[in-house]
């Protein structure tokens, strides 16, 4: 059958009644790729998934979520969105509105949103309102705004959003069976780890067990999925990790753009997720950042963006530290295309080698680079 994206397919397990028309991009069902290489690279004797969310329509897993807020914001009478957005997130609502047909407002730090990211959401022909301030700034700006005026909120406080993008869970679990062992992802405003665990609990949570976050409201989740929750493990950018420094950071500043997220609107349910399933927080350098994103191109094939390297790693830190346990298997959120940042990949890399358009240039350059 034709697949037309994540509401028809868990329409049963969704907020949305039986005539609920989605705005959809066919979004979802992204691959589960296993990393063959990098076990043996780091010499442990774990299974490590890539859940691969930049192969959704816009690049990210912001699809997932974008097409419950924006379907039940027609379905509302919006006539325009409006977010605060370090890239992903503007790309996202920008696309599901000219999708919908409404307008889109997005609130942007000027000079701080990877070109990629802003190119998406210009062409999708949103409004682009660049502040002299950062995202939280933003989203405290979005919020009052959509007191006064006729705007519909398609951020992650947005409880719509989180229903989306828990299907995550749920396609995790299809691939492997059951939930992995761990699941481990990045943090930036925090919505998407609440999300995920939102979705592993609602996959053992018939309707006669009252399990936390749903408190005994989830009679619509008739089959019970998965026999077991995974442990969750969330990881932030040094310079905007709020959440292991116990407060708001001010000025957070990481190459990681898109989790640059200094008080995060979903920490209180992250920390809820991270506390009941027995996982925890961590946080990385820029420069293992870079390193692990560079390490999933060369030994993978996997070019995702920065912020979505610090669940993998984070997860090489823990595995090291032995805090995740041998014989795992792991589950790790990639949640961007490594082209959502071109500039900071190319960055990392050494120049293209010119040459002479000559057949013996050509071999020398073959020759120094097998040794032969």
């Amino acid at each position: 059958m034709h697949y037309t994206g994540l509401i028809e397919k868990y329409r049963d397990r969704l907020p949305v009644a039986a005539g609920t028309r989605p705005v959809s991009l066919n979004e979802g069902g992204t691959p589960l790729i296993e990393l063959v290489n990098l076990p043996r690279l780091i010499g442990k004797r774990v299974r490590i998934f890539a859940k691969f969310e930049g192969l959704n329509p816009t690049g990210s897993f912001k699809d997932r979520g974008m097409t419950m807020a924006v379907t039940k914001a027609v379905e509302a009478g919006a006539r325009a969105i409006i977010c605060a957005s370090t890239g992903n997130t503007s790309a996202a609502a920008a696309a599901y509105a000219a999708r919908a047909g409404i307008a889109c407002f997005v609130l942007i730090p000027e000079g701080k949103i990877a070109l990629g990211k802003l190119a998406q959401a210009m062409m999708h022909g949103s409004v682009v309102i660049q502040i002299r301030g950062n995202f939280d700034d933003g989203m405290r700006l979005v919020q009052e705004i959509a007191k006064t005026m006729p705007v519909s909120i398609v951020n992650s406080i947005n409880p719509f959003r989180l229903q989306g993008q828990k299907t995550i869970a749920f396609e995790v679990i299809e691939a492997l069976g059951d939930a992995p062992d761990y699941h481990a992802l990045p943090v930036g405003n925090a919505g998407n780890i609440t999300a995920h665990w939102i979705g592993y609990s609602e996959a053992v949570c018939q309707n006669t067990l009252a399990c936390a976050l749903c408190e005994g409201r989830c009679g619509h989740h008739r089959t019970k999925i998965a026999t077991r929750r995974p442990i969750m493990l969330g990881y932030q950018a040094a310079g905007a990790a709020p959440l292991l420094r116990g407060r708001p950071v001010e000025n957070p500043e990481t190459v990681a753009t898109a989790i640059r997220i200094g008080n995060p609107v979903s920490w209180q349910q992250a920390v809820a997720a991270q506390r009941e399933s027995g996982g925890w927080f961590g946080e990385c350098a820029d420069e293992e950042i870079l390193r692990v994103q560079k390490l999933l191109a060369q030994a993978e094939g996997i070019f995702c963006e920065p912020a979505s390297a610090a669940s993998v790693a984070g997860l090489i830190q823990d595995l090291n530290a032995g805090r995740v346990k041998e014989g795992s298997t792991i589950a790790c959120t990639l949640t961007g295309h490594g082209l959502k940042d071109p500039d900071t990949a190319i960055a990392q890399c050494e120049a293209p080698v010119t040459v002479a358009a000559e057949r013996g240039a050509i071999e020398r350059v073959i020759r120094e680079n097998l040794n032969i």
